[in-house]
């Protein structure tokens, strides 16, 4: 079923293109196995470093050597998006975290620190290609299943994010009868799977969607007059602020409290199969609810869900912080509690952008949003550590919560200002997006947020 919205550039009707369906199923195959790579780093990167260190206060620092890395990754695979289509940039993405996978699995059984920072900077490429590829679920899809579309894409991480964690122990197991260190085990299963997504990506993703979504822009603007298409070029800057505050604050806050969590646990007796487990139930947290946030994004509205995002997020602190550090189930809650404001920052945020930027700029500026978002996990994987050994991992859960929050009056005073302006009032569709044959009062019509 297609989509009745408008095209925000010339407002006439703009049905889903008919190769929407089978990118996304391309991107869903891809994100499956890139989400294996990606849980080998949130799992056990800050044990490994701890291990190989012999320090708690720097076991922050693979989360922050690999969101950094991620942030080096955006900017590069942004720039080859925005010149060459989203394949080539998505799978030199996965093929380097693949390239960095190996890397670790080397230093550690090398014993090689400075490998293991180098190798933990390149493997951060890999999760900014997963990261990234959500904006390819949105290049073709309609202003109105925008953020479905989002959706969808991090949904399918959720196969790989969340099996990846549970096979800790038995890929440490492998590990160690190769004569590999046991917490290096789920970064040889990384490398397979960034590998396979690579490959995958590069021969399946054809047509590219951000270059079809270029054509089709250029179509429109060229059968309108230029009265027509009015500010169809234009960024709206405030947009752009506002989804990036959005993404970068739930970035910092989520990456924070997860890389620590592994480290509290195991301090308090917990071992890898508990571990694994938690972290398995937060990353599911982070990608399962999608498709029920992206249909609120879209039904409800961008800012709303940006908001509920910083209460969850404070509720997920503040649990982290008052669990007994026995209680699994509590832990395991909190960290739930984390991936879903997590999750509910990121598809709103994500709309947000699209929503802001033309199509002409928009691979690289949201190489460059992203970059912000890769440096706040950077920053609050770094700090993570520090703060724990100082204060503890309750201060470090409620300090999260509290920085989090400050979201929801982020989110409702933009919501105000926009009621103010009285265009929409809505932060998802300008009226002239609404659906085909729709006053705006109807059933059809797209609900306003004030």
């Amino acid at each position: 079923m297609t989509s009745a919205a408008r095209s925000p550039q010339t407002g006439r009707p703009t049905p889903e293109h008919p190769a929407q369906r089978r990118v996304l199923r391309v991107l869903v195959l891809c994100q499956a196995l890139s989400g294996a790579g990606l849980a080998a780093g949130i799992t056990v990167g800050a044990l490994l470093a701890e291990q190989m260190l012999g320090s708690t206060g720097l076991a922050g620092l693979p989360s922050a050597l690999f969101t950094g890395g991620a942030a080096l990754g955006s900017v590069g695979i942004g720039r080859l998006c925005q010149r060459w289509g989203r394949r080539p940039g998505l799978a030199l993405g996965y093929g380097t975290g693949a390239v960095g996978s190996l890397g670790v699995v080397l230093a550690a059984v090398a014993g090689s620190v400075p490998l293991l920072f180098v190798s933990l900077l390149v493997y951060g490429a890999g999760t900014a290609a997963n990261l990234l590829a959500r904006y390819a679920g949105a290049d073709l899809a309609s202003p109105a299943r925008r953020g479905r579309a989002v959706s969808t894409v991090l949904f399918a991480t959720t196969f790989g994010a969340v099996i990846g964690p549970n096979l800790v122990h038995a890929t440490g197991n492998w590990a160690h009868s190769w004569g590999i260190p046991r917490l290096a085990g789920p970064f040889l299963l990384a490398t397979v799977a960034y590998g396979a997504a690579s490959v995958a990506l590069a021969v399946l993703l054809r047509p590219d969607p951000l270059l079809l979504s270029r054509e089709r822009a250029a179509e429109e603007e060229a059968a309108e007059p230029v009265s027509a298409t009015g500010n169809a070029g234009r960024t709206d800057t405030r947009g752009v602020a506002t989804g990036t505050a959005v993404m970068v604050l739930t970035q910092l806050v989520m990456i924070a409290v997860m890389t620590m969590t592994p480290v509290h646990m195991q301090a308090h007796g917990h071992g890898t199969r508990a571990t694994g487990l938690v972290i398995a139930l937060h990353v599911g947290a982070m990608y399962l609810p999608s498709p029920l946030t992206g249909l609120l994004v879209d039904r409800i509205g961008r800012l709303w869900l940006a908001a509920a995002s910083g209460a969850t997020l404070l509720a997920a602190g503040a649990l982290a912080a008052l669990a007994p550090p026995h209680s699994v189930a509590a832990l395991a809650t909190a960290l739930v509690l984390l991936g879903l404001g997590w999750n509910f920052g990121l598809v709103s945020g994500t709309a947000l952008i699209t929503d802001a930027l033309p199509v002409a700029t928009r691979a690289r500026t949201q190489g460059l949003v992203d970059v912000g978002i890769s440096l706040a996990g950077a920053t609050g994987g770094a700090a993570s550590g520090v703060v724990v050994a100082g204060a503890g991992f309750p201060a470090l859960g409620l300090g999260g919560g509290l920085l989090a929050v400050l979201l929801t009056p982020l989110a409702l005073l933009r919501l105000r200002a926009r009621s103010r302006q009285g265009d929409a009032g809505t932060d998802k569709l300008p009226k002239s997006a609404a659906p085909e044959g729709s006053s705006g009062t109807g059933a059809a019509a797209e609900p306003a947020d004030h």
